[in-house]
């Protein structure tokens, strides 16, 4: 408020930093977070730090400023992060992803202290942090120094417990906003032609999408594929990473190389979603899977496993969908199976209700003041 009791408009300056804009989720939804803020309240910057395979930054809007920070680690760019900010002291720091959050948290001393920061976890943490050769210090550091933060946004509830049950991270200084879903553009995109692809007459079309590696589960998938044995099924895997040539040995190995199709990265995967007969998150952790959104904004049914994260909090109340038992190839074969045994019912569009574009823009909104 004013001296006078009015409320003071001036625009907040908002700067957004975040690791790349390469296709993953936590990018897609810093970009759509950059589109929809309401230009009266905001004057949005961005800064990236390695821009290698930057597939969204076309649509980053021009009334944007964008930064190319010119690094290809976090690391290497956070003195420029540090000068960068003190530079031009914006109302607001806003960071996604657990390294680049965790830096700006150790080097909270050296940024000026009129500047409130906000980062966006996006993952549980305590899983990522299994994967890791000293995760011990890793859960020391995030115990000592993401306290530093003025507010921690988490995508589920069950990220929000684990910061604050396993790392101490204060409950207060937490907010749980799910993503946003732009619903609409998926409707748009849907509707595209997929180049006059056809499948088997009577095949069960299963698709998954995500980075090929370890987390998303795509090993247990083939294994899940292999444990049925049913020759109707096909399923795609739309999605680049460093387990590509494994998971293709062992597709082979497992004797479904024909029913397992890899197609990479693809810019459109609602196409895809749509002419799909069900989607497969086959992860073994998560933070909030934006992609399970997305199939069912696709009407498309999600067979899933229980992975830590939001999985279930999305997917709890929708009878269509299926959620495996336990994070293993032979639960997800069982859940997979159970649903060909269903009615196979497209998802109602009311599903996706919680995750508008309004209702999640207003409450990110909210929190950057």
């Amino acid at each position: 408020m004013t001296d006078t009791g009015t409320v003071d408009l001036r625009t907040r300056r908002v700067l957004f930093l975040i690791p790349s804009l390469q296709g993953g989720g936590a990018e897609r939804v810093i970009v759509t977070l950059l589109k929809h803020l309401d230009r009266k309240r905001f004057q949005p910057a961005i800064g990236v730090v390695d821009m290698s395979k930057a597939v969204f930054r076309d649509e980053i809007r021009s009334d944007v400023e964008f930064i190319d920070l010119g690094a290809t680690r976090v690391r290497y760019a956070l003195p420029k992060i540090v000068a960068l900010i003190w530079k031009r002291r914006p109302d607001v720091v806003f960071s996604t992803l657990g390294h680049l959050n965790l830096a700006l948290a150790m080097v909270r001393p050296l940024l000026p202290n009129d500047v409130r920061y906000i980062a966006r976890e996006t993952i549980v943490v305590s899983s990522v942090l299994e994967e890791y050769r000293w995760r011990v210090i890793w859960t020391l550091l995030y115990r000592w120094f993401y306290s530093h933060i003025d507010l921690l946004v988490c995508q589920s509830r069950d990220m929000q417990v684990d910061l604050v049950e396993r790392f101490g991270y204060p409950s207060a200084q937490s907010v749980v906003i799910n993503n946003p879903v732009d619903i609409e553009r998926i409707y748009q995109l849907a509707l595209e032609p997929l180049n006059q692809r056809e499948f088997r007459s009577g095949s069960i079309k299963l698709v998954a999408a995500g980075r090929l590696n370890w987390q998303k589960g795509f090993d247990l998938l083939i294994e899940a594929i292999a444990i049925l044995a049913d020759p109707r099924i096909h399923l795609v895997l739309l999605g680049e990473g460093i387990l590509l040539d494994e998971l293709k040995q062992l597709a082979i190995a497992r004797g479904v190389a024909d029913q397992v199709e890899f197609v990479g990265f693809q810019t459109n995967p609602y196409a895809w979603f749509a002419r799909m007969d069900a989607f497969v998150l086959s992860s073994r952790y998560e933070g909030f899977p934006n992609v399970v959104v997305e199939a069912l904004v696709c009407g498309t049914p999600v067979i899933s496993t229980p992975a830590p994260g939001g999985t279930r909090e999305i997917l709890d109340g929708i009878p269509e969908c299926e959620v495996a038992k336990e994070v293993s190839a032979q639960s997800l074969a069982d859940a997979i199976a159970k649903w060909m045994r269903g009615d196979r019912k497209r998802i109602d569009p009311a599903a996706v209700a919680p995750y508008t574009l309004d209702r999640i823009v207003a409450q990110y909104q909210q929190v950057l003041g």
